[in-house]
């Protein structure tokens, strides 16, 4: 048996689109084909119906076809095009022309992968750059998915096209395993749970994609924010503030304007003056670094702010608290001498380490790092000098060394003004997800002309560095509120504790003790004794409050606290300053 190319489950994935496809057209024959990648854990088609009316209901059809495709194991077999038989394949076809298009513009050649049964006929043809795997038996085991719209290449000025997903695994263990996940992925989908436990809602009068945060969501938000800011006030962070519009000039200085400008919110005034919603902060922070003239002495200078920012995302891109239009960032900015960069840099790190610490998510295979650099292939994309990116990858490469980061460098994923560390985090069930960042700038300081007076008396630039902890609180509370299936660690939770009274006789009690307990910092719910007591502790733990403290005659006896953790059957005895210190948890 021949061996598997590295990327054989991409090239079975593409393969299973095109099984799709094919299913498709024998079932509409007239329906127009748009793009049809893969992803991690799926693949997708994009299709033009016309007239024909499909929904999921004709995923059942869609899909015996499919097997039937499957069953006949047809050899894939690729065959390259001159244009004029390329363009004649598809007559009046606007996708495919314009698709072709791009191929010859480029230079590239033209290929074409079929179908081929036993006879040698061609069964099914399409335009594709490939690869593949060797016969339509190899995609294994399938499943369409869902059906979503999706604008021809992404512009909302195109037409809007009909967007099918499907899952293949190679066999029926690891297509059980996906289910698996994504009924545990439903359990905790932080919609659902954010609705629940009364976290945050969505209004249809204020507007999509701008979320409006309860009491108790709004005590998540700030205790992550307070908990950052705690740990890098050691590192001689200083907090500042912002407006939240600005001249767009201060953009266009930026850079930032010619490759965001259609993702702003503009702002009309009485005046002339053109004004943007900010989309980020480390603009107006130079201006406050500009403020006044700055000696070597004062390097390096620490900005930090949680503050929200603005971007128009398309409707059909916002997801819950995942992808918003209000994504408040937790933002700091340093400004040093570039002898101070490393040290820099490894700060922030050890606040990445603290803060993930605490969450229980920095630990050996939860987590990993990524050296961001530049594309060497698009070197257009980047702004700067490029000896400055040398060093500034330099630096990064050496922190990632001497702090154990073990760093993987990847290209392509820099920002367009400097390389970056990204801390990518595994959640509870596997998922990966992109948080924390620091970023070398050598940028922005050239284009806002940012200075200080060096040893010598003489104008020297400061190099500025990028740090987020959390990114957009938004998004990070979409990640733990799934990462914890809402049962958040104790420090951390709204409502840390139940108060469950066994009866009547127990509630002057228990009372008094949730008021000595709130006395002492902790944050408690009182249960009073108008349910059954199984029915109060079974509704304490449906709201994932961390711990229930039950009052009965022995603990109005003794003084001491039985309690059960959340996701316990099992009661413990505690003291009350045992249990404050489990509070800490």
């Amino acid at each position: 048996m021949s061996k598997k190319p590295a990327d054989y489950e991409g090239r079975r994935k593409h393969t299973a689109s095109h099984v799709m496809s094919a299913a498709v057209m024998m079932l509409w024959p007239e329906t127009k084909r748009g793009v049809g990648p893969w992803t991690d854990d799926s693949f997708y088609q994009d299709y033009d119906f016309g007239d024909a009316e499909v929904s999921d209901k004709d995923f059942k059809k869609i899909q015996k076809k499919m097997r039937w495709i499957v069953n006949k194991n047809f050899k894939v077999e690729k065959r390259m095009l001159k244009e004029a038989e390329a363009r004649s394949a598809f007559p009046g076809d606007e996708y495919k022309e314009e698709l072709i298009d791009g191929i010859v513009e480029r230079g590239e050649d033209i290929s074409f992968y079929d179908f081929v049964d036993e006879t040698g006929r061609i069964v099914y043809t399409d335009l594709c750059a490939g690869p593949h795997v060797e016969s339509t038996g190899e995609i294994g085991v399938f499943e369409l998915t869902k059906l979503a719209g999706s604008y021809w290449r992404g512009d909302s000025d195109n037409a809007m096209l009909t967007r099918v997903y499907g899952v293949a695994f190679e066999n029926e263990e690891l297509m059980a395993e996906y289910k698996h996940f994504l009924e545990e992925a439903a359990k905790r989908d932080h919609r659902k749970l954010g609705k629940e436990l009364d976290l945050f809602t969505f209004s249809d009068k204020v507007g999509s994609g701008l979320p409006l945060f309860t009491p108790k969501g709004t005590f998540l938000r700030e205790t992550i924010a307070n908990t950052i800011q705690d740990i890098q006030a050691e590192f001689g962070y200083e907090r500042v503030n912002i407006p939240h519009i600005c001249k767009k000039d201060l953009y266009e200085t930026s850079g930032h304007w010619d490759k965001f400008k259609e993702d702003l919110f503009h702002v009309k005034g009485k005046g002339d003056t053109e004004f943007v919603m900010k989309p980020m902060n480390c603009p107006h922070h130079t201006q406050i670094y500009a403020s006044q003239m700055r000696s070597y002495r004062d390097l390096p200078i620490r900005y930090s702010e949680v503050t929200t920012c603005y971007r128009d995302e398309q409707p059909g891109e916002l997801l819950g608290l995942s992808r918003v239009r209000s994504l408040t960032q937790d933002d700091g900015h340093v400004f040093c001498r570039i002898d101070q960069v490393k040290e820099e840099v490894k700060n922030i790190t050890k606040v990445v380490q603290a803060f993930y610490g605490k969450l229980g998510m920095y630990e050996p295979g939860r987590f990993w790092v990524s050296l961001s650099v530049r594309d060497p292939q698009t070197p257009e994309k980047y702004l700067g000098d490029p000896a400055e990116w040398d060093k500034a990858e330099q630096f990064l490469k050496e922190v990632s060394e001497e702090q154990g980061l073990d760093a993987v460098k990847t290209e392509g994923e820099a920002a367009f003004y400097g390389p970056k560390l990204d801390f990518m985090f595994k959640d509870a069930i596997g998922r990966e997800w992109q948080l924390a960042t620091a970023q070398i700038d050598f940028v922005q300081p050239e284009r806002f002309g940012l200075e200080y007076i060096n040893e010598k008396g003489e104008k020297d630039r400061p190099v500025m560095i990028h740090r987020a902890i959390a990114g957009s609180l938004e998004r990070f509370l979409s990640v733990i509120i799934e990462h914890f299936a809402g049962a958040f660690p104790a420090w951390l939770s709204p409502i840390q504790a139940h108060i469950i009274p066994v009866n009547e006789a127990h509630e002057a009690y228990a009372k008094e003790l949730q008021q000595k307990l709130k006395y002492a910092g902790a944050r408690i719910e009182y249960y009073d004794a108008s349910d059954s007591l199984g029915k109060r502790i079974r509704n304490a733990q449906k709201s994932k409050v961390p711990f229930s403290i039950i009052i009965g005659d022995n603990e109005v006896e003794s003084g001491n606290l039985t309690i059960r953790k959340y996701g316990e059957q099992k009661d413990q005895s505690v003291s009350e300053e045992e249990f404050l210190e489990l509070l800490e948890s």
